[in-house]
């Protein structure tokens, strides 16, 4: 089976690596353009394409598929490629670009997404940062047939994980692609056989993962401690939740829910055992922090850099 390949992060990569070690033939891979990253804002490529070139396989790198959009030339390059491909498939994962309906027809069996949701929650681009953020008991993988909506294709694969108390958006990422890389392993063979079984999304339960916005990392010390400790687990690694005190930013990784009352922001109490600070409901007690330009710290570590006291108040959200 020939597979065409769209896809640009790390979660895509792991996909791409299994279809690449089960031995189906990718003459084509599609990722997003080269970005500035890092301090000195030099031009990286993306994880797909790092791997796609280690391996000897084809990489286009359009910055639209809209043939209508703003780099026509771009997509008809695409087009061209994707022609000259004659893929039996094209598999999908986080590639970061919509994909008009002129792709969607080209490949014989269509377009599969892997999606890092349970289906039909959590459509849209984070979702594993939502699940994480909203406390979710599970999360999963839906491998689905791609249409013209936002993930509303129909499901062919669902494999549910459940989510561990302490889970992070970095934790459930590396749980997912791997049985993100397995269910389309699995999907392309049942397909291969016409064995594959489609199923409609169902109506209700339908939720949207909007992509994480920096602002969105701010801690607002007025919500409850149960929702800044999900929001502390949703943010890591990206953007990082962080407070300021007295101007100056710290990032917040880790925290448990403890015991305490005061204003919103105050400091509890630090020690060894923690940083605890009062919410608008309950106290956090921050177990591993980091200053800007600094490396994550366990809390008695932090301290010794930065001592902390108890009636010191975190800076009020804005």
């Amino acid at each position: 089976m020939r597979v065409v390949f769209a896809g640009t992060p790390e979660f895509a990569q792991v996909a791409l690596a299994r279809l690449h070690a089960a031995g189906f033939d990718i003459p084509l891979v599609l990722t997003q353009p080269d970005r500035p990253a890092g301090r000195g804002m030099k031009l990286h490529a993306s994880a797909v394409k790092t791997f796609a070139l280690d391996h000897g396989i084809p990489v286009a790198q359009p910055r639209s598929l809209r043939l209508d959009g703003k780099f026509p030339g771009d997509a008809e390059a695409a087009r061209d490629a994707l022609h000259t491909a004659r893929a039996d498939v094209m598999v999908v994962a986080a590639y970061g670009l919509i994909l008009p309906p002129w792709v969607l027809t080209i490949p014989r069996l269509g377009c599969l997404n892997i999606h890092a949701s349970l289906l039909p929650r959590w459509r849209g681009a984070a979702p594993i940062h939502r699940a994480v953020e909203a406390g979710d008991a599970r999360a999963g993988i839906t491998v689905m047939q791609m249409d013209a909506g936002l993930d509303t294709g129909d499901m062919l694969l669902v494999e549910a994980i459940t989510l561990a108390p302490d889970e992070t958006t970095a934790s459930l990422h590396d749980r997912l692609a791997a049985l993100g890389g397995r269910l389309i392993v699995e999907a392309l063979e049942l397909a291969a056989f016409g064995g594959l079984v489609a199923t409609a999304q169902p109506t209700e339960g339908v939720t949207y993962a909007h992509k994480v916005d920096k602002a969105e990392a701010a801690i607002d010390w007025a919500l409850a401690a149960s929702v800044i400790e999900r929001r502390i687990r949703a943010f890591d690694p990206f953007p990082g939740a962080s407070t300021t005190l007295a101007g100056e930013t710290v990032k917040c990784w880790r925290a448990n829910p403890a015991a305490g009352h005061g204003a919103a922001g105050e400091v509890l109490s630090a020690g060894e055992g923690g940083v605890v600070v009062a919410c608008g409901e309950g106290a956090l007690n921050l177990c591993e922090l980091q200053r800007a330009g600094g490396k994550r710290l366990p809390a008695a570590a932090f301290l010794q850099g930065k001592p902390l006291v108890a009636g010191m108040r975190f800076d009020a959200y804005h």
